[in-house]
């Protein structure tokens, strides 16, 4: 008769619950799985609010529908492997817009992440350098060659192009700045396709050409009545035992696995596993390696991030607002919003005809941590203020809001970062049974933290199965 094995997950957000699902899916049945979150609270950066009786998001709002070869992507799969496929929602096909300059001006089309495949499509938005994008006769990038993606946009476009659309939309993903951002992190297609391509029109072609879109597939999807929701289920399915509030402060190897030390200072405990994933961020994991592989442990904490806060605002019914989504605002209009969504609008199935109007902005950008530092009351009124401005007309006043605030919740990934990773795993290569999971390693966006949170699992699996 086999042994009962025991498996510790650190970390209750999206890629740890995804890697206690696969878990539970994979390992024999009867093996242990405990999940380790040191919050009151599972779910991490996924959480859903009220306001005014409407489901707003306090996090994420949407994944990606597809994978870049095609298929659903791993959130779409995840839920559906949760039986929430039912569940899955779209957003309604309404454009959105860049603030530039007091005025909204639509998104244009064909870019990739900001970046334009075809300058004379941009218009009047953003005027490309002189003489822009010439053949040099040689690829953009060396093999093996990683830069800041406002690095590569400004030598081949210019500054205009790389301000108004790049900045952005890199900022509404990860809250940071194109010239501080890796390329081949952040946009991993554009970075290969510029290996081999001579301007950044052709690489911006080739990269598109190379992600299959499948016709009528909604590029978004959310999970009705929320993302808590969708943590709720990952939760039931893994059939783990869920520990709140109770942090893990180090890790070290046994002789049959590893070793937990958990709680406060004053009153130690510990747990003996067979495996361990560890989900959270860079700081505590890589307080928690430091006693297991110094090397790993330090390229770990290189990674810093960005914090940012939400507000939502349930404005009276019948509230005018632009035909759009929403908007982006770029960092050189120096606002204090740098995002916008018009809720209801964007997810019909919340809307209401005697309902609120629901607008939610997300404020501040890496390195503005400063101008979050106001109480919810008096950030709410500069983000209320601003929309107005940002929208064309002051809004009335709310009659409902809510501020959220994420420190330190968005990873800003500096050039070299997939490397720092590799070596990072590979130090931990000799200590079986131990897997990195998250946006810490694999990039941001719930399929990207779920199928590292499963390729994690299948890695601490191949340990149990050799034991």
């Amino acid at each position: 008769m086999g042994v009962r094995k025991r498996v510790a997950i650190v970390g209750g957000g999206i890629a740890g619950l995804a890697a206690a699902v696969r878990i539970r899916d994979r390992a024999p049945a009867g093996t242990d799985i405990i999940v380790y979150e040191q919050s009151g609270r599972l779910g991490g950066k996924l959480r859903t609010g009220e306001l005014a009786g409407a489901t707003v998001e306090r996090g994420a709002e949407s994944f990606l529908a597809s994978a870049p070869e095609g298929g659903e992507s791993a959130a779409v799969r995840f839920v559906r492997r949760l039986g929430m496929g039912d569940a899955l929602v779209h957003p309604a096909p309404i454009p959105a817009a860049l603030a530039i300059e007091g005025r909204l001006e639509r998104v244009p089309g064909g870019t990739l992440v900001g970046v334009p495949g075809d300058l004379s499509l941009l218009g009047e938005l953003a005027r490309p350098a002189a003489d822009a994008d010439r053949d040099e006769g040689r690829p953009l990038l060396a093999a093996g060659e990683d830069v800041t993606v406002g690095a590569l946009v400004r030598s081949r476009y210019g500054d205009e192009i790389a301000d108004r659309l790049v900045d952005p939309m890199l900022g509404g993903v990860y809250a940071g700045r194109a010239d501080q951002l890796s390329l081949a992190t952040t946009l991993p297609a554009l970075a290969r396709a510029a290996r081999t391509e001579h301007t950044l029109a052709a690489a911006v072609r080739s990269a598109q050409a190379a992600s299959v879109r499948v016709p009528g597939r909604p590029v978004f999807a959310a999970v009705d009545g929320g993302m808590s929701h969708l943590i709720a289920g990952a939760a039931t399915a893994a059939g783990a035992r869920i520990s709140l509030g109770l942090p893990v402060r180090e890790l070290t190897r046994t002789t049959h696995g590893w070793r937990l030390l958990l709680g406060p200072v004053p009153a130690p405990q510990t747990d003996d596993v067979d495996a361990v994933v560890l989900a959270v961020p860079a700081s505590p994991a890589a307080r928690m390696l430091a006693g297991v592989d110094p090397c790993a442990s330090a390229e770990v904490d290189q990674l810093r991030y960005a914090s940012v806060a939400l507000a939502a605002f349930a404005l009276p019914p019948g509230t005018p607002l632009p035909e759009l989504s929403g908007f982006l605002v770029p960092p050189a209009e120096g606002t204090l919003v740098k995002a916008a969504t018009f809720f209801t609008r964007k997810w019909p199935h919340l809307a209401r005809a005697d309902g609120p109007v629901i607008v939610r902005a997300s404020l501040g950008r890496a390195g503005e941590e400063e101008r979050l530092r106001h109480d919810d009351a008096v950030l709410a009124a500069a983000a209320h203020a601003e929309l107005g401005r940002l929208a064309g007309g002051e809004l009335p006043p709310p009659v409902a809001s809510w501020v959220q605030r994420w420190g330190g919740g968005l990873p800003q990934y500096a050039p070299g970062h997939l490397d720092r990773v590799a070596r990072a795993r590979a130090a931990l290569s000799g200590r079986p049974g131990l897997a990195l999971a998250g946006a810490a390693y694999d990039g941001v966006g719930i399929p990207a933290c779920v199928a590292s949170g499963e390729k994690a699992a299948d890695d601490v699996l191949i340990h149990l199965e050799e034991r």
